[in-house]
């Protein structure tokens, strides 16, 4: 099993390192903060000139729990779960790898998620963000942005974690809360 841990964490970093799209871009935003090309699809847009919520995770540290995210990948879905043996639920994921690449211990539920850090648009989404998929008062989903309009989830029962993009019908169409934790 560690082996096959080893294995999907190099599978992640070689699928960063082997990306063809440019490399994460400076945000137009006053505060500098680094983020990717907006998604829009006309569901959570503010004004643009709208500060940038606070960010404590440094672009470096935000990469560092992209790759690592993205070696989870390939995890068996455990509802509970919340380590790479036992598999992961979408927050128990999240909260496995904030705790592991920062030290902050997350929400354990989605709805307790919905409200950690702030919340951000669309246009000001980076890496590190966390994604809350279905209504603010019942949220169902939670996923890890890592950039390049993809978040890394753990979805349902049978299934394993793995990489999709905001840009696919299946989730351009659900209602999306973006947050910001604050570590």
């Amino acid at each position: 099993m560690r082996l096959l841990k080893h294995f999907w964490f190099l599978a992640g970093l070689l699928t960063l390192a082997a990306c063809t799209s440019p490399p994460i871009k400076p945000s137009i935003y006053p505060t500098g903060a680094y983020s990717t090309s907006p998604i829009s699809n006309g569901k959570n847009s503010i004004n643009p000139t709208t500060p940038e919520p606070p960010n404590s995770l440094s672009p470096d540290k935000a990469q560092g729990l992209a790759v690592y995210a993205l070696g989870l990948v390939g995890t068996p879905y455990k509802w509970g779960g919340n380590t790479p043996d036992s598999g992961f639920d979408c927050s128990g994921l999240i909260g496995y790898v904030y705790q592991a690449q920062t030290g902050v211990k997350s929400p354990r539920t989605v709805s307790s998620l919905k409200n950690w850090g702030h919340e951000v648009s669309r246009e000001q989404i980076r890496t590190g963000d966390i994604l809350i998929f279905g209504p603010l008062n019942e949220p169902t989903h939670a996923g890890i942005y890592v950039g390049e309009d993809r978040f890394v989830h753990a979805p349902s029962t049978g299934g394993t974690v793995r990489l999709n993009k905001l840009t696919t019908a299946y989730w351009k169409e659900k209602e999306l809360t973006i947050r910001r934790p604050l570590n």
